[in-house]
């Protein structure tokens, strides 16, 4: 199986527990940006720096250039509006539109770096989205469906799902741009401005900021890191595509901690995903042997 499929599902089963930690901060939406952006901006900075600090004669990755100012611009774009929209909206509604991000990836990647998927990669994108919708609508209540707040928080995911498959695309088609340190750069900035719009993230228990800084500081960082990795050795729609197990497996954790009890929507939606999944690996792995 290529390495770049292999580093995107590590990355993706290191991101499952997020939600879990994030659930366990007892943060609000403002205040898990500030926090989590400022301690995986921090994370991703000190990785960026250190081919420039050690001693080495390889080739140094190229800063302040077109690539490097988008991904910080994407990152931003990121961080924020993800939380903003869990914060806005039903995490299902944000859910569902974040898992637009294989439509987008594959687009751009037509459009900028001229890979056309198959017909085979396009029916999975089409039944693990419906699968992702179907298992997110089985949490949302039909008052949460019609209104201001859920249509915002459902842009906020778009704008998440846009922005992933930009920084996909970006590293992809540039792959000296020195990405750690631009999405580093990017998670700071964001976590700043977090603490000046919210600034209860300061007053926050011991217990919070534990739990917080797993997210930020291991998990988030880590499976970014993983996933970016991914983007320059496969196509950004194979990456987005198995991000997409993460919505699906993030739920488990929760309900295993939680005592959160699935609802039948969910769990069938759940498996259509996997299934999907499942098939997609197993075309995989059939194209290189």
């Amino acid at each position: 199986m290529n390495p770049g499929i292999l580093l995107a599902l590590l990355g993706t089963l290191i991101l499952t527990p997020d939600a879990l930690f994030m659930r366990l901060s007892e943060l609000s939406g403002g205040e898990m940006v500030a926090w989590r952006a400022t301690q995986g901006g921090s994370i991703f900075f000190l990785i960026g720096l250190l081919p420039f600090i050690l001693p080495r004669s390889e080739v140094k990755p190229k800063v302040w250039r077109k690539s490097f100012l988008a991904l910080i611009f994407v990152q931003m774009a990121n961080v924020f509006c993800f939380a903003y929209g869990i914060f806005l909206a039903p995490v299902a509604i944000v859910l569902i539109a974040v898992a637009t991000v294989p439509v987008f990836s594959i687009i751009l990647g037509a459009l900028v770096l001229k890979e056309v998927v198959d017909i085979k990669t396009w029916f999975i994108v089409i039944v693990v989205f419906f699968g992702v919708a179907i298992s997110a609508l089985g949490d949302v209540n039909s008052s949460d469906m019609y209104n201001r707040s859920t249509a915002l928080g459902g842009l906020c995911g778009l704008i998440v799902a846009f922005s992933l498959a930009c920084n996909f695309i970006i590293i992809r088609k540039d792959k000296d741009v020195a990405f750690p340190l631009a999405l580093g750069m990017g998670g700071i900035i964001c976590g700043v401005l977090a603490f000046s719009f919210w600034p209860s993230a300061l007053e926050i228990s011991s217990n919070s900021l534990f739990y917080i800084s797993i997210t930020g500081l291991i998990i988030l960082p880590l499976s970014f890191l993983l996933l970016s990795r991914a983007a320059r050795m496969t196509p950004a729609s194979n990456v987005s595509i198995i991000m997409l197990l993460e919505t699906i497996l993030g739920p488990l954790w929760v309900w295993a901690f939680i005592s959160e009890s699935p609802q039948l929507l969910t769990i069938i939606g759940g498996a259509i995903v996997i299934l999907a999944l499942v098939y997609f690996f197993s075309i995989k792995r059939t194209k290189v042997a």
